[in-house]
């Protein structure tokens, strides 16, 4: 079979397929791959467009291959090679799934799709911080991305609240566009890997430690963020321009409950080392398994997961 063809990103009506991928990140993007060459009639079906948070990723320093990549250029690559084996339909929402007749009907915006079986690559969504001033300033400084909005704070002050990996990347691209960032970060360490710590020492970024975000305040827009120091409890205020958030990540994994698919208390997917769920023919691949949330990680997951398809559906 020869490949190289480019697939509609949109697909309607009622199809009957060996296997549907919920979710077009890395994880989902690679198990199409492997799925598609191991023989199987698959398709990717996305809520949005297809790569996922890793499409956020300021920069990727750590993918086999690439020394530094940005993410939404890796992502990129990624869905261009996917391309060439099956058929992503983006923006069509997957808003419910029954089984009937020992298949699964996966129910979209644009079409159902009787499959064999399903593999979850749902991802995650970013955690909020759930104090005032969050929802009533979103959009108008508050933000979860500083590849989509950072560009708007050139020459101004931030507070980026969270110090893992995440934030620890989401303030150097920031200082590297001419935004002023300050970190915030709960716990009394750094809690990003030694690599970016350096970088944000040589840089000489704030990054303040063992405080608790209490308030985001504003009129209009951002214009302060509220917080306590931990170990004397003195409130203080910092004033800032935007705020972006970084506290970690939540699972998408309701469809995944609704037909049995077991979790763990934060709601992440139960998965062997096949990545086989304990639902026949379901599997689940990606961040939404709650394992290390890299997109190196992701991309194995979703091969296995396809491997393990293939040896169910077409070998039993």
């Amino acid at each position: 079979m020869e490949f190289g063809f480019v697939l509609p990103t949109a697909s309607r009506g009622s199809k009957e397929v060996d296997l549907v991928i919920i979710g077009g990140g890395p994880a989902g993007l690679s198990a199409g791959i492997y799925a598609t060459r191991s023989g199987l009639n698959a398709i990717i079906v996305d809520k949005g467009n297809a790569g996922g948070l890793a499409e956020e990723a300021p920069y990727v320093e750590n993918y086999l291959g690439f020394k530094g990549i940005k993410g939404e250029d890796l992502v990129k690559e990624f869905k261009e090679h996917a391309l060439d084996y099956l058929e992503i339909s983006e923006r069509n929402e997957v808003k419910d799934i029954v089984i009937e007749d020992d298949r699964y009907v996966v129910k979209a915006e644009r079409g159902e799709y009787r499959a064999k079986g399903i593999i979850f690559a749902t991802g995650t969504t970013h955690k909020k911080l759930n104090v005032p001033g969050e929802d009533e300033l979103l959009g108008k400084g508050v933000s979860y991305c500083v590849t989509c909005d950072g560009y708007f704070f050139r020459g101004k002050k931030v507070a980026v609240i969270g110090g893992g990996n995440s934030g620890a990347i989401a303030a150097i691209y920031l200082r590297d566009i001419g935004v002023e960032p300050v970190v915030l970060e709960y716990m009394p360490k750094f809690m990003c890997e030694k690599a970016y710590e350096k970088i944000i020492k040589k840089r000489e970024i704030p990054y303040y430690t063992n405080v608790q975000v209490t308030e985001i305040r504003g009129n209009q827009k951002v214009e302060k963020v509220v917080y306590k120091d931990r170990s004397s409890g003195e409130v203080k205020e910092l004033d800032v321009d935007g705020v972006f958030i970084y506290v970690g990540l939540i699972p998408i994994s309701d469809l995944a409950k609704k037909i049995g698919v077991a979790t763990d208390n934060k709601g992440y997917i139960k998965v062997d080392l096949s990545m086989r769920t304990n639902v026949p023919r379901v599997y689940a691949a990606g961040d939404v398994t709650g394992y290390a949330g890299q997109i190196i990680i992701a991309a194995g997951q979703g091969a296995m997961a396809a491997l393990s398809a293939y040896e169910d559906i077409m070998l039993q």
